[in-house]
């Protein structure tokens, strides 16, 4: 008897671990999708055109400048007025050491001279990648939609339009650049202004194509209709305005701070002078060869350990001027009302949140090209196991390093 009630028990044991494990699997399930869903409408880049409950389109709401809101607390502006102090110093100090040692003022940027030299290449190469941005992906895009709902054979013309495109591709967008850049000489600034515009163009160019070719493909025309393709106008917006996501429309501003605008393009002089003064100061003298001490490890670790805090400084910079200034002067010229160009990467805690968050602009890319769409390709679906999760986030980690490391 009493085995036969321990034997019930042991089965209602088992029957309800068995419903436990099936419920805590459903909510599981449940909350994953919502998890997922959350997640790609946070990071769905603004500006883009969601349909309202009534059947018309609405544009997400623009966010505010971050490091703009942060300047009205007095203790981050005094951080800032803290680094034109030290700008101020700079200059002192360079000053007062061209006068002792020489008698006399040297205002001299030899350094910034050289760094920004052959300016003249690079305006011309810039042209030439611009003109053919501009004009070979926009009409192979529009040639290929007034076919493609006509032509016996999709798939062959889909492919011939693809190869021939990225062969082109490949040759002005991928072997020009750098063969101006080696050939030319070019020094150090002038070469990455060529390779960053390189790759912008490149990563544009994806997106527009990316983002038009399923909608021509979505939306067989009507009978004596020609296919809905994207706007000239809108591509060329597109090519300027700073994201790197296309949409046919972005949020836009009333109107130009004309203000802001000399403000900012002030702040991108300042930095730029700031970074030659590190340099100058602070990095020239460390790794300057010295004829009466010989090389060494030691004289290597000095150096490395002298450049960290001037190196950090600089990377500082280079985030400012870049990532707030330089893109807020494009956003506010072309009235571009999307200013989300970075979020608080200095509160990371980790480095994958810090990666998401330093340089908004690349990682949306990144997150719908490289990594979404590689998991749809892949996978044909959104959520993965975390260890495969784990595996594609790499991959899109490498993508990008191999693109800081062309840079």
């Amino acid at each position: 008897m009493q085995l036969m009630l321990w034997l019930k028990k042991l089965f209602l044991l088992y029957v309800l671990q068995v419903v436990k494990g099936n419920v805590l699997k459903q909510v599981q399930d449940q909350l994953g999708d919502l998890l997922d869903k959350a997640l790609t409408d946070s990071i769905q880049p603004f500006g883009q055109i969601r349909p309202a409950a009534n059947g018309k389109a609405t544009l997400m709401k623009a966010p505010l400048l971050f490091i703009s809101e942060l300047f009205e607390i007095n203790h981050i502006r005094t951080i800032y007025h803290m680094f034109i102090a030290i700008l101020l110093i700079f200059c002192l100090s360079t000053l007062a050491v061209d006068f002792f040692d020489q008698g006399r003022l040297v205002l001299e940027f030899d350094l910034l001279f050289f760094a920004f030299g052959k300016l003249g290449t690079v305006t011309w190469a810039w042209t030439v990648m611009f003109v053919y941005t501009l004009l070979v992906p926009y009409f192979t895009l529009v040639f290929w939609g007034s076919l493609y709902h006509s032509f016996p054979s999709k798939l062959g013309l889909s492919l011939g339009a693809g190869l021939v495109l990225s062969a082109a591709q490949t040759c002005v967008l991928g072997i020009f650049p750098v063969y101006v850049a080696v050939h030319y000489e070019l020094p150090p600034a002038s070469r990455f202004i060529v390779i960053l515009e390189q790759i912008r163009f490149l990563m544009k160019s994806y997106s527009f194509m990316r983002e038009t070719a399923p909608v021509i493909m979505k939306n067989t025309p009507k009978q004596g209709e020609s296919p809905r393709s994207p706007t000239f106008s809108s591509y060329l917006y597109f090519l300027f305005c700073p994201t790197l996501i296309y949409r046919e429309s972005y949020p836009r501003n009333s109107h130009i701070r004309w203000k802001y605008v000399f403000t900012t393009l002030g702040m991108i002089f300042g930095c730029l002078f700031y970074g030659y003064f590190i340099l100058v100061r602070l990095c020239v003298p460390v790794f300057r060869p010295k004829s009466n001490q010989p090389f060494s490890k030691r004289t290597m670790v000095l150096a490395v350990f002298h450049a960290i805090l001037p190196g950090t400084m600089l990377l500082l910079l280079c985030f400012f001027a870049f990532l707030h200034c330089w893109l807020n002067l494009f956003g506010e010229l072309l009235r571009f009302a999307d200013r989300m160009f970075y979020k608080d990467w200095w509160n990371s805690t980790s480095f994958a949140n810090y990666y998401r968050t330093w340089n908004v602009v690349v990682h949306d890319w990144l997150y719908y090209y490289g990594y979404r769409d590689f998991l749809l390709v892949s996978t044909g679906r959104l959520r993965l196991h975390p260890v495969e999760k784990y595996i594609k986030k790499t991959k899109t980690i490498i993508q990008s390093a191999a693109r800081h490391i062309v840079l």
